[in-house]
């Protein structure tokens, strides 16, 4: 690959203040001495200055400094390169010194790297180079190279990691066996899945099969993140919403579980099980933090889970799109207010944020929870 851009230092924009009797106050506050150190006392339920501050889908999408890489480069091409993956992971770093970078990929890797490749529709969403639609395709998936087909991925967290310096927190994540097996099965995108709810219930041995081939692989896909330098890793079970209540144990919740134990506590995982409120089920699945989506009230999330689980979210992404800065800002702090007290608070969105979002409305944002406006 050519014409790679070599990455600018990192500006200095953690501004560490000490919030006292403002919203963003957490209570007893603490000295914190750089944004990575806040966001892991956060998720070790210690006390801050301020809630830490990231946002899922914070590098890519809005930032005109990726799309003009887009100009040039394809999104694979993007994921693939270290260099570029490494770069537009800090751009979101520069421009707002969020407290945490994550890195710029996607959940579909896991599934490449099986043996299932992936591209971009021109109509927009995925399509899988091929549908799972039997047990005999589930077990041709090759389990047997995911870290070597990944290494792409640990030599870009070892350049984002130079760059943050120790500076910013740096996270990995994973898509869960559930959200996963739901692309693979559906063969992409789709309005509505359906095929893996039903593979659970007609063909259990099969649905199995396929998800203890893919708890195995991302496992041992967090456990070369980890290897590589990152901080914590967050497990997004963005489908986790489509399964009935009392599917959810078996279909989605036991595998994240398997995969958490396997990584034995060596960091801190973040699990976002979009529209899920089965507290007592993502409490068994062991991660130290819970991401909580803005379509559940964060308090009755606060009420239900023990305070040894920290949280994260949950401000509406909708607001960064058809609001003002001043109203972001107000909102941000209305949200910060619920949260005072609640140690291990992490500041994030109830989603990704979207690609029509307005700089000036991440800066505030930004601004609101750092105590700055």
């Amino acid at each position: 690959m050519t014409n790679v851009m070599v990455m600018e230092p990192l500006l200095q924009r953690q501004n560490e203040q000490t919030a006292t009797g403002n919203a963003s106050a957490a209570a007893p506050a603490a000295v914190v001495g750089n944004s990575r150190e806040r966001m892991l006392t956060a998720l070790n339920l210690g006390a801050v200055d301020r809630p830490p501050v990231w946002l899922m889908r914070q590098a890519g999408r809005c930032l005109p400094e990726y799309r003009e890489l887009k100009k040039e480069y394809t999104f694979r091409e993007l994921i693939h390169t270290p260099e570029l993956a490494a770069e537009i992971t800090v751009q979101p770093i520069r421009r707002f010194g969020f407290d945490a970078a994550i890195l710029f990929s996607d959940i579909l890797v896991v599934p490449e790297a099986l043996g299932q490749g992936f591209r971009f529709r021109d109509t927009g969403g995925v399509e899988m180079k091929f549908t799972l639609q039997s047990q005999a395709d589930i077990e041709k998936l090759d389990a047997t190279e995911v870290a070597g087909r990944l290494q792409y991925v640990a030599s870009a967290l070892r350049a984002i990691k130079k760059e943050l310096g120790g500076r910013t927190a740096l996270l990995g994540f994973a898509g869960s066996p559930w959200t996963l097996a739901n692309f693979m099965l559906e063969g992409g995108s789709s309005n509505e899945f359906t095929k893996a709810l039903e593979l659970f219930r007609k063909d259990r041995r099969a649905f199995d099969l396929l998800a203890g081939k893919l708890a195995a692989a991302v496992t041992e896909f967090l456990q070369l993140q980890i290897d590589s330098g990152v901080d914590a890793v967050q497990l997004f079970d963005s489908l986790g919403g489509l399964l009935p209540g009392e599917d959810f144990e078996a279909a989605s919740g036991s595998w994240m579980r398997q995969i958490i134990e396997g990584l034995r506590g060596q960091v801190p995982v973040i699990v976002f099980a979009k529209g899920v409120r089965r507290w007592n089920d993502l409490v068994k699945t062991g991660a130290k933090a819970l991401g909580i989506d803005h379509g559940i009230d964060i308090l009755e999330a606060s009420r239900n889970l023990p305070a040894s689980v920290a949280l994260q979210g949950n401000f509406d992404p909708d607001l960064l799109t058809a609001a003002t800065p001043a109203t972001v800002a107000a909102e941000a702090k209305v949200l910060l207010k619920k949260m005072r007290g609640r140690r291990g608070y992490i500041f994030n969105l109830g989603h990704g944020v979207p690609a029509e979002a307005k700089l000036e409305n991440l800066e505030a944002l930004v601004g609101a929870v750092k105590g700055e406006i």
